[in-house]
């Protein structure tokens, strides 16, 4: 269980939301003015201050806010958040993208791969049990500020080409379901990136995983239930 009280946790919610929606530390005021947690500037400030020496919050050198780390992101997604519901109408839409090629199992996998990509706006990727590799989404990640460092993209790119690094992440999804950020893994590698994936078995006994990968700020209320739809689908659909 988290180690606090009820009124950080209220301000720690809305820090991780307006850091999600804008990639920018997040200071006192901005929490103020823009949600209502029902206290002064001088008294949020006092409890980023205790939320920073509990790991929850990281103050960067050239910004007066402050940015959630890997535990308040973890404690948000598995504790805090509310996901977003799909609609039928968005349920019947992703299953008819891929029906036609339900018996198609490359096809289907390219497929299931691209839609969900479009869908979460990041890059998504899927293995089957045959190894084979499926990558959607390479330019959206363009959009989102952290990989405005080229370093940072360049890095990525370099693991997609090297799938033998997925053997890894891959092998610590220990249930049906998992984000993992990679501050929690030993790779060096894979720890500016956050991932959401789904593993799936399919009615002719095949077996993978699909997800997508993106910056720690993922929009997780939406990206959480799509991953684990898409892991479903494939699931009720394929036929291969």
């Amino acid at each position: 269980m988290y180690d606090l009280t009820q009124r950080q946790i209220e301000i720690l919610k809305q820090i991780v939301k307006e850091y999600i929606d804008t990639a920018n530390p997040v200071g006192s005021e901005t929490l103020e003015k823009k949600y209502d947690v029902g206290v002064s500037p001088a008294t949020i400030r006092n409890e980023m201050a205790a939320m920073i020496k509990k790991g929850y919050l990281a103050k960067p050198h050239t910004s007066a806010g402050r940015v959630p780390t890997s535990k308040a992101m973890k404690l948000y997604v598995n504790e805090l958040m509310k996901e977003k519901d799909l609609s039928v109408a968005e349920e019947v839409e992703a299953k008819e993208k891929i029906w036609d090629v339900r018996e198609k199992e490359n096809e289907f996998m390219r497929a299931a791969t691209q839609r969900l990509a479009e869908k979460t706006g990041t890059l998504a990727i899927a293995r089957n049990d045959d190894g084979n590799f499926f990558c959607s989404g390479y330019s959206q990640i363009l959009d989102m500020p952290e990989f405005y460092d080229i370093d940072v993209t360049k890095n990525l790119l370099n693991l997609l080409d090297n799938q033998a690094h997925f053997d890894t992440l891959f092998g610590l999804i220990h249930e049906k379901f998992a984000v993992i950020l990679g501050d929690d893994m030993e790779l060096e590698l894979f720890k500016p990136y956050s991932f959401v994936f789904s593993k799936f078995h399919t009615k002719s006994n095949h077996d993978g995983t699909i997800g997508v990968i993106g910056p720690a700020r993922l929009r997780y209320e939406n990206i959480v239930p799509l991953v684990r739809y898409y892991g479903s689908l494939i699931e009720d659909v394929a036929t291969w």
